[in-house]
């Protein structure tokens, strides 16, 4: 049977940052209708089991193999949902699928007629940024800090372009345990390219019981305030913040809340880059 004739068909879907909330109603009709759900491991036991549903989990450094087990599943006639965190094009696995699909084009012609949808989900960066405001408002990039499928030299021209370009800017994967030094080197770069004054923020598992928010300056900024779990934004020359206070702090009076951050819509006068 060829894939043209059989009942099969794959979808890539997002998730969302983290609350099931935040799974769009599109993705949660593709897994209620899937015979598989295929992921890493900790996105696959984000999908509740059923009856009928069999969930692959895999490690996070599988995204090819992942791949090609999913294509292979459809091309067998089955439903197969295969599941990223947030957006599944952002840093996720559509980008992989048809990765995976190419490089296996050769050796199997007829997978180009596969029925794939890629799904579209609210990504961490989205999420983010809503939850603080809006330092997205404008004009903005967006980087994986990782250099695991790129050089570091390639990160580091970026993050001096984005400044020269006067982006907003936010990062993915900004520092894990095996590369602890990697978040370390994009402050320093940031600080010479943008100012110490410059706004930075830090949006840690949002939409989950974990959530920590932080907003600073990049002179302030350490290191050790993000992780992988951690969505990090820099603002633009022209990025605002508003403070704002909450009642009920301690002893009945004020406490701080997280401040809003915005990027103005119009970017008049900032044509040079030079900060405000």
């Amino acid at each position: 049977m060829t894939a043209k004739r059989n009942s099969g068909w794959l979808k890539v879907v997002g998730l969302g940052p983290g609350s099931e909330a935040l799974i769009t109603p599109e993705a949660s009709a593709a897994l209620a209708d899937a015979t598989d759900v295929v992921g890493y491991l900790p996105y696959v036991e984000r999908v509740t089991p059923r009856p009928g549903l069999v969930r692959h989990g895999s490690d996070n450094r599988e995204e090819i193999r992942r791949a090609e087990a999913a294509l292979e599943m459809t091309a067998q006639g089955r439903r197969v949902v295969v599941v990223s965190s947030g957006d599944p094009g952002v840093f996720a696995m559509a980008a992989a699928l048809f990765e995976a699909l190419e490089a296996l084009e050769a050796g199997e012609p007829e997978w180009r007629a596969l029925d794939i949808q890629v799904l579209p989900g609210i990504s961490a960066m989205l999420a983010a940024s809503a939850r603080l405001g809006a330092p997205l408002g404008h004009d903005f990039c967006c980087i994986n800090l990782s250099d695991n499928l790129k050089p570091w030299a390639l990160i580091e021209r970026r993050l001096r372009l984005a400044a020269e370009a006067d982006f907003a800017m936010a990062f993915y994967n900004p520092r894990s345990k095996a590369r602890p030094e990697g978040f370390e080197l994009a402050l320093e770069v940031l600080r010479e390219a943008c100012g110490p004054e410059r706004l930075i923020m830090f949006a840690r598992a949002v939409s989950t019981p974990e959530e920590a928010l932080s907003v600073t300056t990049l002179g302030q900024a350490q290191p050790e305030m993000a992780d992988m779990r951690t969505l990090v934004m820099v603002g633009s020359s022209q990025t605002r913040l508003i403070s704002r206070s909450v009642e009920g702090g301690k002893e009945g009076g004020e406490s701080e809340s997280t401040p809003w951050v915005y990027t103005p819509r119009s970017a008049l006068g900032a044509e040079s880059g030079a900060e405000s």
